[in-house]
């Protein structure tokens, strides 16, 4: 489906003002009246947003979006600096959670209810709840729903003598017998530190269950030093004295993708990471892709938790924001964008296309007509049937919580901290 050429009309989403301040060297005004901007994400899914923009200029002449991407981390500092000047593009990427709630109190985007009911009334609730604040949407989803999945090279697996572990002490053994092999036995992106996140997550989760993670959100005092808490954080020490992630982990960047590389050339056996790195397995690794040879499956189950095994952890999606700073013609060009082209036929088909899932309902019978839709089918599930899909957690605390969660958890990973001097950091937090 083609979009017709859309008359611009001036809506009344918020007070517009004006931004003296340019993007870096390119003279770009991202919340002045020259035009809608985006900024985006490099890798992942990518080139389906990209195709989605060039689209809608396409058909749109007169609703330009300029859209320009940048890698995760430098990402996160420029949107923070930006969002705090005043200098936001008119489409904010986000994650939601905290951050959200914190642009809302700050009256830095605007209430988005009316202007995008036609999409969030396709979305699965679960995904479309987290875009709002106090029963408004602030966010809708841009992308796939991104459930953090454990990936395999069983090529690796079996030269090893072993398998894909569904307990965590056929983990620990399978960790065993790869570095036997003389193989980095789990690859991680130390340095990156959030690929950190996803371990203590998942091991609270099924240590726990969705309370172990709630009482932090609650503030709950010594939320972070309950017997569950701790014993995850164990859990953590109990691999790296293992080995489980190599002697180089604190070397290993996320941004490059220097995490999953190590999985697609052999030199490691699996990875904990995001939905969002299939495509780059299907652009890098082709053949490992091919020959059935990259596995994938849910995390672990710890045999005496309290979790439920259908409980996932990561990212609903990706979402906009509309900036309030932005002029009102941008705003509208914005929302129009929103409500019209994200998750059309075409943007659905792109993100099918490099094995990514928008969180969509009723995609059953079209992921079924794919090529090759045993991931698709995989992940979708994961994200329709879960019990609870728990946001990363450095998204869903306060940004000042975040960044000591991050620090205190590369530290324990680093065998800095133990388990209690963790949590007892942390405690300091609440």
């Amino acid at each position: 489906m083609k979009l017709g050429t859309r008359r611009r009309s001036v809506l009344a989403l918020g007070a517009a003002a004006p931004v003296i301040a340019t993007l870096g060297a390119c003279g770009n005004q991202p919340g002045a009246g020259d035009g809608a901007t985006a900024w985006g994400l490099t890798g992942g899914a990518e080139e389906a947003m990209r195709a989605s923009f060039e689209a809608w200029n396409e058909a749109n002449p007169d609703d330009q979006i300029t859209a320009e991407y940048f890698a995760n981390d430098a990402y996160k500092e420029k949107i923070r600096t930006a969002i705090g000047s005043g200098n936001a593009p008119t489409l904010v990427f986000g994650w939601a959670g905290a951050t959200l709630a914190d642009y809302v109190a700050n009256d830095q985007v605007v209430d988005i209810t009316e202007s995008t009911s036609a999409l969030t009334e396709r979305l699965l609730p679960s995904v479309a709840q987290v875009g709002e604040v106090d029963g408004k949407v602030f966010a809708v989803p841009n992308n796939q729903s991104q459930p953090v999945v454990f990936y395999f090279n069983n090529e690796v697996l079996q030269a090893a003598g072993t398998s894909v572990p569904e307990t965590w002490t056929e983990l620990l053994a399978a960790v065993e017998a790869l570095k036997a092999a003389d193989v980095v036995p789990i690859a991680l992106a130390g340095q990156s530190v959030w690929p950190e996140l996803m371990w203590i997550s998942y091991l609270a989760d099924r240590v726990g269950g969705e309370d172990a993670f709630q009482r932090v959100l609650d503030g709950e005092a010594g939320a972070w030093s309950h017997p569950d808490m701790i014993r995850a954080a164990e859990m953590i020490t109990e691999l790296v004295d293992a080995g489980a992630f190599g002697n180089g982990f604190a070397s290993v960047v996320a941004d490059a993708g220097a995490d999953h590389a190590l999985v697609s050339t052999g030199k490691a056996g699996m990875i904990l990471q995001g939905s969002w790195i299939y495509p780059e397995f299907l652009t890098n690794a082709p053949d490992l892709v091919a020959n059935g040879d990259l596995l994938f499956s849910t995390f672990p189950v710890v045999e005496d938790g309290k979790g439920d095994p259908s409980n996932i952890v990561g990212n609903p999606a990706n979402y906009w924001s509309v900036s309030a700073n932005a002029s009102e013609d941008a705003q509208a060009s914005a929302t129009a964008y929103l409500s019209e082209a994200v998750y059309d036929d075409e943007h659905i088909d792109s993100l099918l296309a490099i094995g990514a899932v928008p969180p969509v309902a009723g995609l059953e019978d079209r992921i079924a007509e794919e090529d090759d839709p045993a991931f698709l089918d995989f992940t979708y599930a994961m994200v329709r049937d879960a019990a609870h899909f728990e946001l990363s957690w450095d998204q869903a605390i306060p940004s000042d919580q975040a960044q000591e969660l991050l620090n205190n958890l590369s530290r324990l990973f680093l065998g800095e901290l133990s388990a209690e001097e963790f949590a007892a950091a942390m405690d300091a937090t609440l």
